[in-house]
């Protein structure tokens, strides 16, 4: 059964986020709210957490994995920015707007796209998700909480609580966080690619 969180959506309280991220720590996966909708996330070696997502969302080999990332100087650490790309992201960022990127051998081969090797990166602007990545002092593995039964992204952390209860080790609630996914940009090749228009403005990066 899935441990529940309340809290606070501007001063997450300390203690919750501590016992979240003691459990991120140990291997659990949870459901959390970002500036876009909810999503999943683990540690980023947690190799039967990325697999629980997997099998939670019906995702194949070619899914792109979100690094959630705390600040820009985190992001740089695992993912490689020509100077172009490095001003580009760093004008949308923290946002409502998911990289494509190629990653650094500090991420896991597990991670990767298995022919492009890239990986996802993204700086999100809400204060929970904040506060859990700053206590957990690494990017958390994440992906957008988008059952396959679904067409939208699930928004309420009661609902989440009943729906994912024995597959998940907790939820945390920080009210209302929106119902639109990050847009996503491939900038791994010579021009940036929209691969799905979301919360955040695509039209930046359209060619």
């Amino acid at each position: 059964m899935a441990r529940y969180y309340d809290v606070h959506p501007q001063n997450p309280q300390r203690r919750s986020i501590t016992q979240v991220v003691d459990l991120v720590r140990e291997g659990g996966l949870i459901a959390y709210p970002t500036d876009s909708c909810f999503a999943l996330g683990c540690s980023l070696g947690n190799k039967e957490g990325l697999d629980r997502i997997r099998t939670i969302r019906h995702l194949d080999d070619r899914h792109h994995f979100t690094l959630m990332c705390a600040d820009f100087a985190q992001l740089g650490q695992f993912v490689q920015i020509s100077n172009a790309v490095f001003r580009a992201v760093k004008a949308s960022t923290p946002g409502r707007y998911t990289f494509i990127l190629p990653a650094t051998k500090e991420v896991p081969r597990r991670l990767l796209h298995p022919k492009k090797k890239t990986v996802g990166v993204r700086i999100p602007e809400h204060a929970t998700t904040q506060a859990l990545l700053a206590e957990l002092g690494e990017p958390m593995l994440s992906s957008t909480l988008l059952l396959p039964d679904h067409s939208e992204p699930m928004t309420q952390g009661w609902e989440i609580k009943e729906e994912l209860d024995h597959v998940v080790d907790a939820v945390i609630d920080s009210g209302d966080c929106g119902v639109e996914p990050t847009t996503v940009v491939d900038l791994s090749g010579d021009e940036p690619e929209i691969i799905r228009a979301g919360a955040g403005d695509p039209s930046r990066f359209a060619a």
